[in-house]
């Protein structure tokens, strides 16, 4: 029985090829749509699941309580997981790891004059108990003692190729950490896995990174720094929360009691931006659920076009069904019919589905610069299979039930026309519902892109045009040289000003600290953002002052330069009135007089809110070059600074960066929202389009003879394309007045996520109606002005 159905679908479908085509390409690209978000999804629901003691595994984070709300960091202080082990000996485990970028390994060789292999890497530094909360696996050596010792380092699989050759002579080598401590290969990872928020390559036992400085400090918390834990199964999170409440009034100085820890899931850690990852990229619950939704309404949507389709067919096909019925086919039989048929074209739909998913997810990966993969496995076969079930009946019952309730005698006695066929009323509400959907997504898509705008765009306080930052080596010869390569740089004649610093003005890095003002007994009650810099900063960034001025070149501090927003802060309201003030850094380790006010410019990305920002000369902590060069001359000023570069500092590696680069990554998921975006609206207007010019054809052959008569009767062509185009004008104008209210209500609640945002204003709205509705008319239009051209007389003749 089964067999006869798809053998009477199939000769149905064959002899309908154009309603074919159009349904299946429709369905194609939404499904096609949603196999890929199924994809992103799964990839980014599957970090860091694969630890035996998931559940339990914690992150110890930072939570400071401060005048605007609370404050979150993924940072902890250095002596925090000590104390832990001591005041809290039922823990299971408790580990620190600390993580810095971009710094040189070097490849120690054996053989005498043999040249050094230099590497930029992100390098780790973690506790042995570290591999007891997670599993990452050991190829070689022990991961209990591997990093006990200093100087010690375990390399991935991969790395150790990178390196050697063969890994399995890796264990037992040397390795030279920045120019400076030579390390001993202990063990061998496995790869670690792309869905982890971990992204081990190199990683030191903690002891060598030398921080025995830091170990008692209870105030300063690093960001690189990261504290886990395993709680034992009878002791919930929110009871040792109570417990780190006790646990930071004991350790911490009183008048830092604004300073707290919190416990973070490990199944919420790569899910919540506001603490951050090593591996600098969060997907948000909210945006999953968004693009899951995306793809759902480009399902439905899809399947729109599908009963838009067949129930306008219905008419032609009102004649089998009539004699089919008189001949003894049940109602049930006639839609297991009209299903089978609905079941092969989905089946058809989504192996080119499929097709179109494999194109599209090199591209898609690229975009979002995620490893997405489309392998065969019981998962993806299971989400298949119901897409295929779901779009099925989502698209062919409703149809079905219509085809198969019309009475065999009106049908046969031709008393049967669009209009009695019944739905017109549904299908108009479809219509509305397809591009309510079309419009939200474009409204999103011209949010986004305006917000994306405003990010690029943006007055910044600074000049970063034409900045190339160079990342200074760690050794100790840096600080003897650093001043003698700014001024070989500053005789280069494409060149204008160099500056050394230990961040860029606009930066992701940052050193924020308490600070005393004007020989005060207590602490200002809130954080300075530091920008140790030199006084050629200022010039070299274009840094305006607004009052005093920089401060001498020096390599200590002997003067601060603040930011307006910093003089607000303190209560000021004329910025001359701070200068001469003192300001005093860690109890006088760090105090100098105010010298100069600049205008307000941000320090991080402009997501945030803009910092209090203190500027100070200090040359031991400089890290970076920032070279203003000459526009029209670039390629030969980098090549001249390489060449100056490798003179001074002949064993690190020279790597640059534009600094407007730079700034632009910062913002890189909302760049992969805005592709989205676009990639969705235009797959909604496509399929939209393509449904509505299936249906106006079919609607165009239904009202041949109502064309002709009208013609005849002095209609012209305008008349015509008019009438036929009238109705969907007004059902999108409706569908606008839907997607509209719920459009702004969503966009305006995502632009509330970043400080610094545009304005949702009318223009997005105008854009909006009138993409959909020149869209429309392009589409109805064609097949509106060929019914209204035909001959009127073969028209009347062909009914």
């Amino acid at each position: 029985m089964f067999r006869n159905y798809m053998k009477t679908a199939w000769l149905y479908l064959r002899s309908h090829q154009a309603y074919v085509i159009i349904n299946t390409l429709g369905l194609a690209v939404g499904i096609a749509a949603c196999v890929l978000i199924f994809l992103l999804i799964r990839f980014e629901t599957g970090f860091d699941t694969f630890h035996k003691h998931k559940d339990r595994i914690y992150r110890v984070v930072a939570a400071t309580r401060t005048p605007a709300g609370m404050h979150y960091s993924k940072a902890s202080a250095f002596p925090v997981a000590d104390a832990l082990r001591i005041d809290y000996p039922q823990l299971e485990h408790v580990a620190r790891i600390y993580g810095r970028e971009k710094k040189q390994v070097t490849l120690l060789d054996d053989k005498v004059g043999a040249p050094q292999q230099k590497f930029r890497e992100d390098v780790f530094f973690a506790e042995p108990e570290f591999f007891d909360i997670f599993n990452f696996p050991f190829l070689e050596g022990n991961a209990k003692t591997a990093l006990s010792e200093p100087n010690t380092v375990v390399l991935t699989q991969q790395t150790a190729e990178k390196y050697f050759g063969d890994w399995h002579t890796a264990v037992g080598k040397f390795i030279r950490y920045d120019n400076d401590l030579v390390c001993k290969v202990t063990g061998i990872l496995a790869n670690v896995p792309d869905n982890t928020d971990f992204p081990l390559q190199v990683v030191f036992s903690f002891k060598t990174a030398r921080h025995e400085d830091m170990l008692t400090d209870w105030v300063g918390q690093d960001g690189s720094l990261n504290t886990f834990l395993v709680l034992p199964p009878a002791v919930p999170a929110q009871q040792f929360n109570q417990y780190l409440e006790a646990f930071v009034k004991k350790h911490t100085p009183a008048e830092y009691a604004n300073q707290g820890y919190i416990l973070q899931p490990l199944s919420r850690m790569h899910y919540e931006p506001e603490f951050g990852t090593y591996r600098g990229h969060v997907f948000s619950k909210e945006l999953m659920a968004a693009l899951g939704l995306v793809g759902v309404f480009l399902l439905v949507i899809a399947c729109i076009n599908f009963i838009n389709l067949a129930t306008a067919q219905a008419v032609s096909r009102s004649k089998e069904v009539g004699i089919r019925k008189v001949l003894g086919s049940s109602k049930q039989q006639l839609i297991t019919q009209f299903l089978s048929e609905t079941f092969l074209i989905t089946l058809i739909s989504v192996v080119i589905a499929v097709v179109f998913a494999l194109i599209a997810l090199p591209v898609l990966s690229n975009m979002i610069q995620a490893p997405l993969t489309l392998r065969p496995d019981l998962t993806l076969i299971a989400f298949l299979c119901s897409l295929i079930v779901v779009v099925t009946f989502l698209s062919g019952f409703y149809p079905a039930i219509v085809l198969s309730g019309f009475n065999p005698i009106a049908v046969l006695k031709s008393k049967f026309t669009s209009r009695t066929v019944g739905g017109i009323s549904i299908r108009r509400a479809l219509v509305v519902f397809q591009f309510t959907v079309t419009q939200a997504l474009i409204i999103g898509t011209l949010v986004v892109i305006g917000q994306m705008n405003l990010f690029q765009h943006a007055d910044l306080g600074f000049d970063k045009d034409a900045i190339v930052t160079v990342p200074l080596g760690n050794d100790s010869s840096r600080v003897f040289k650093m001043n003698a390569l700014k001024a070989q740089l500053l005789q280069q004649a494409g060149i204008k000003s160099v500056s050394l610093s230990a961040f860029t003005p606009m930066d992701k890095a940052g050193w924020d600290s308490e600070f005393k003002f004007d020989n005060a007994v207590k602490p200002a009650g809130f954080k300075a953002d530091f920008k140790w810099a030199d006084a050629d900063y200022f010039k070299t960034y274009n840094i305006r002052f607004i009052a005093g001025e920089p401060y001498a070149q020096a390599d200590t501090v002997n003067g601060f330069v603040m930011n307006e927003l910093m003089v607000k802060k303190l209560g000021f309201k004329n910025p001359e009135d701070v200068i001469g003030k003192r300001i005093d850094f860690w109890d006088g380790k760090m105090a100098a007089p105010v010298v100069g006010v600049v205008k307000d410019f941000n320090g991080s990305s402009l997501e945030h809110e803009m910092t209090p920002v203190v500027l100070g000369s200090y040359k031991m902590v400089y890290r970076s070059l920032n070279i203003k060069i000459q526009p029209g001359h670039v390629k030969e000023t980098l090549a001249a600074i390489e060449r100056i570069w490798d003179n001074t500092f002949p064993d690190f590696i020279y790597e640059y960066q534009f600094l407007d680069d730079k700034i632009a990554g910062f913002y890189r998921q909302e760049q992969e929202l805005s592709l989205l975006f676009k990639v969705a609206a235009g797959m909604a207007i496509f399929i939209s389009c393509l449904g509505l010019y299936g249906f106006v054809s079919f609607m165009a052959v239904q009202r041949t003879r109502e064309v002709g008569i009208r013609k005849v009767l002095g209609a012209s062509v305008g008349n015509i394309v008019y009438l036929m185009s009238r109705e969907f004008t007004l059902l999108i104008g409706l569908a606008f007045l839907i997607a509209a209210p719920g459009a702004y209500y969503l966009m305006h609640q995502w632009l509330q996520h970043f400080a610094n945002r545009i304005s949702i204003g009318v223009e997005v709205f105008l854009w909006t109606v009138l993409i959909a509705e020149a869209v429309a008319w392009l589409t109805v239009g064609y097949q509106a002005v060929k019914a209204a051209v035909a001959d009127p007389v073969k028209s009347l003749r062909a009914e």
